[in-house]
């Protein structure tokens, strides 16, 4: 049973998470429209899982060099997006340029899921209430993500078909993630200790840089205060969590 409740949680993480996606192939004014509030909400539920659960759960497991091994994860993450996944920021390229960059793209994405995957199994092994809040924190990211990554798809000129089944392929990098840990770290305490501090340090830089400043920008249409009201209750939502998750 335990093995099918993590392919659950890596579903919910990753599949589940190709919805901002589908939403975005049958009505691109839906999908800008869910962005809006999504995007926040997703920055206050990133923010509260790395600060309120990995980082502790990793600084329980490991001590002291849990902080050492999120700082590492974070400037990582900034590197990787920098130089292959920066076009999550950058929509509005000429199509010889997004036609030229969509390889990295999907690699940067697949990456991504499958560290997604990690960090959902080193949680799930630690407590299954804890793997379901990181397999949550998952979903509301990849969401807006997913937005992202099928409007520089279509935007080189790929079909719509074409743009779903890559985003699928990467997103099943997760299970490969996820059943890699259960299976080959599951016994050592420490190693999944380390994989919660780097796991809270790439939620940590995608909460902070890729979602956080854009909660500020003003856009027509949208109040700012509902950004921060959404981004508030993503942070009220993760700290109510904690009640429920097991005290050491």
């Amino acid at each position: 049973m335990d093995i099918f409740y993590l392919l659950a949680l890596a579903f919910i993480g990753s599949i589940a998470g190709l919805i901002g996606g589908v939403v975005f192939l049958v009505k691109e004014n839906w999908a800008r429209a869910l962005c809006h509030y999504a995007v926040p909400f997703a920055a206050g539920v990133l923010l509260s899982v790395s600060l309120l659960h990995l980082l502790p759960e990793a600084v329980h497991e490991v001590g002291e060099r849990g902080y050492f091994y999120v700082l590492i994860a974070l400037l990582l993450s900034f590197f990787f997006e920098e130089y292959f996944a920066h076009l999550h920021h950058h929509e509005h390229h000429k199509r010889a340029e997004l036609k030229a960059a969509v390889p990295l793209v999907i690699f940067g994405d697949t990456i991504h899921n499958f560290i997604d995957g990690v960090a959902i199994a080193a949680a799930y092994l630690t407590n299954p209430t804890f793997g379901l809040i990181v397999a949550l924190a998952s979903f509301l990211h990849e969401t807006p993500h997913e937005i992202g990554d099928f409007g520089i798809l279509i935007s080189a000129g790929w079909e719509k078909r074409k743009a779903f089944l890559a985003n699928l392929f990467s997103a099943l990098a997760t299970f490969p993630g996820a059943l890699m840990v259960f299976f080959f770290m599951r016994d050592g305490h420490e190693k999944i200790g380390i994989l919660l501090a780097i796991s809270a340090g790439v939620f940590l830089y995608l909460g902070a840089s890729d979602f956080l400043p854009e909660v500020g920008e003003e856009e027509r249409g949208v109040k700012t205060w509902k950004k921060f009201a959404f981004l508030i209750l993503g942070v009220v939502i993760i700290y109510a969590l904690t009640f429920i998750s097991p005290e050491h």
